[in-house]
């Protein structure tokens, strides 16, 4: 079992970038901000992925303050979900269709970091 502080740093840590995950990627799908047109070829798949996970970091960070254990099973889920997306983007590299190549280091990033924080939780829950 963790401090309270722990469990709050970690909270409060996926919450930002929850939050941050969700202001990108609807702010690139539905245009905001004109946001669109400084990010190249963005792969709308991928962008909506990302939107659907971090509601689902929503999720989990009030899941994982409250000690339930489907917190981690969620995260997971979340993993998972990332983990088939990053497929599907090889899948449409290889097809020929257009992307930056930053995706490819950002969607490693996130796999890593849903990776990280499900151990995390599941860890100290």
């Amino acid at each position: 079992m963790i401090n309270k502080t722990s469990k709050k740093i970690i909270t409060v840590t996926l919450v930002i970038f929850a939050l941050i995950t969700i202001f990108i990627s609807s702010s690139v799908l539905f245009d905001w901000f004109d946001i669109r047109a400084s990010q190249g070829n963005y792969v709308p798949f991928i962008l909506k992925i990302n939107l659907t996970v971090g509601i689902l970091y929503l999720a989990v960070a009030y899941g994982f303050l409250k000690s339930l254990n489907w917190a981690f099973w969620v995260m997971l889920f979340a993993a998972l979900l990332l983990i088939y997306a990053f497929g599907l983007l090889y899948l449409h590299i290889h097809t020929g269709g257009l992307y930056e190549v930053r995706t490819i280091g950002v969607m490693t990033f996130i796999i890593l970091f849903t990776l990280i924080f499900a151990w995390l939780i599941k860890a100290n829950n």
